[in-house]
């Protein structure tokens, strides 16, 4: 669990809720599903009109890695690669076989069965620079997804100001009438400015930071698994994955 997206937003919120009400203000004022129609109903298909659906549903997964997944372990990734290193200094890479089929990690599945299937090293390495390349662009993509929506739903807030102050342009004779449509104008536009910065753009770059930290998991898991079929000794291959840690600390689950 990332501890650090759960407290942002919900701080966040709590602040804003905080501040209303300590100006004598309260909650239900912000309430107005009007205007929670205009701007997320708006957001959301402005954001369905820009993106293939493909990157609509990986926006949509990557909530599971801004608020579940938690930091890192590079020592649990050379540790995973070092055993395999083991086995197959041991057993030899074919023994690498049935690991494969019980590997979750599709990046080491793909490069294990490879490798005890005799591929060519060029090819292995390859292959496996193809998923991660592909990986990376699913979660820019995702990560673009969320930014976007937090570019638009400003402008879908001042869309639904825009529709409130018409509403109370049209009851101008009907007093009763102009508090409904001033407070869909103020908390469209509350709604807009919030969604774009307190969600929308914090999560898109929650899902860029993640995706950084999971590249260098990556690259190291590739680089061992090369390191494996070229018969490198187990000592030497730490080696080389610790190298990749030298600027940055490894941070436990």
């Amino acid at each position: 669990m990332d501890i650090t997206s759960i407290f942002g937003i919900f701080f966040g919120l709590f602040c804003i809720l905080l501040g209303q009400t300590m100006e004598g203000g309260n909650i239900g004022q912000l309430m107005q599903v009007t205007a929670a129609f205009i701007v997320f109903g708006g957001t959301a298909g402005a954001v369905a009109l820009s993106f293939p659906m493909e990157d609509l549903v990986q926006a949509g997964k990557e909530l599971q890695v801004v608020f579940f997944q938690g930091a890192i372990n590079y020592n649990e990734v050379i540790e995973k690669i070092i055993n395999y290193a083991q086995k197959a200094r041991k057993e030899g890479v074919i023994s690498l076989e049935s690991d494969a089929k019980n590997e979750t990690d599709p990046l080491i599945k793909m490069g294990l069965e490879a490798v005890s299937d005799g591929a060519d090293p060029a090819l292995v390495r390859d292959m496996m620079e193809t998923l991660l390349s592909r990986i990376e662009t699913q979660k820019a993509g995702a990560a673009k997804v969320w930014e976007s929506a937090g570019g638009y739903s400003p402008t879908i807030g001042i869309i639904g100001a825009v529709l409130g102050l018409i509403q109370v342009m049209q009851n101008l004779s009907d007093p009763s009438k102009l508090g409904a449509g001033i407070a869909v104008a103020f908390v469209a536009t509350v709604y807009g400015v919030g969604l774009a910065n307190l969600i929308a753009i914090p999560m898109g770059s929650k899902i860029k930071t993640k995706a950084k930290q999971n590249t260098v998991a990556q690259e190291m898991i590739v680089e061992g698994i090369i390191s494996i079929q070229a018969g490198e000794s187990p000592t030497l291959i730490e080696r080389k994955l610790t190298a990749y840690l030298l600027d940055k600390k490894p941070e436990p689950q």
